[in-house]
């Protein structure tokens, strides 16, 4: 596996991270505030903000941040992380995002009535990545971003045929590959990397052996995990 989709994968694994911005009332000085946050197909983050929070006043002023993603742990300093230093700008098409960021985010529905939330992308510019002690790396964005692949046009499509025909396929991943027996399992979003369930409230990333570019090859990756998953009779 190589860095950058080790990398890729923790980040995709997280839902939250510390989101650095430079401060417009003190000059500059580096801001620090928690954001949940998704990746779009690119691998790039998309974090739902506020225009009266002090973070997203920031970012007008100067669009530079950096987000800073770990496991949770005991140690630490032991534990893999991530820093995505880039810059961040207001999207264009706010609709676009807004169903697959409530399909991971639901309580952020009643956001949107106030009129103030906006989605926000952070393109990056250069990664930071530590998947242990002394395993140090800087990542070029070039290298971090998804592969080019059509899933973002697709994946209503497989969410829908997977959430009415195969619901017991996902429950059978949730007990082979995460060993939590569940009674409801629902795909939420599905990229190159592998796909995101929902399992009785509980969101589990699940990994591809290798990123797949279209439906088609999801399909395939998503038959092999089936038949490795099934319940013996």
């Amino acid at each position: 596996m190589s860095v950058a989709l080790e990398a890729r994968r923790l980040l995709r694994k997280n839902r939250f991270g510390m989101l650095a911005t430079l401060s417009k009332k003190f000059g500059g000085h580096p801001f620090g505030s928690i954001t949940p946050y998704i990746l779009d197909h690119d691998a790039r983050p998309v974090i739902l903000i506020s225009t009266l929070a002090e973070h997203t006043k920031n970012i007008e002023n100067d669009s530079r941040v950096s987000l800073l993603v770990t496991e949770a742990g005991n140690n630490v300093q032991a534990e893999a992380r991530i820093t995505v230093l880039g810059n961040c700008a207001r999207m264009q098409d706010q609709e676009q995002v807004k169903t697959r960021y409530l399909r991971y985010f639901p309580n952020a529905s009643g956001y949107f009535d106030t009129h103030d939330f906006f989605f926000y992308r952070i393109a990056p510019m250069m990664i930071r990545y530590i998947g242990g002690f002394g395993e140090i790396h800087w990542i070029e964005a070039e290298s971090f971003t998804a592969p080019e692949n059509k899933l973002a046009a697709q994946e209503e499509g497989i969410l829908a045929h997977m959430n009415q025909d195969h619901a017991q396929n996902l429950r059978d991943y949730c007990r082979h590959y995460q060993g939590k027996k569940v009674k409801k399992a629902e795909m939420v979003g599905i990229d190159c990397d592998g796909f995101d369930a929902r399992a009785d409230g509980e969101l589990l990333r699940f990994e591809f052996e290798t990123p797949v570019l279209d439906a088609m090859q999801a399909r395939a990756a998503l038959v092999k995990m089936a038949k490795e998953s099934k319940s013996p009779d």
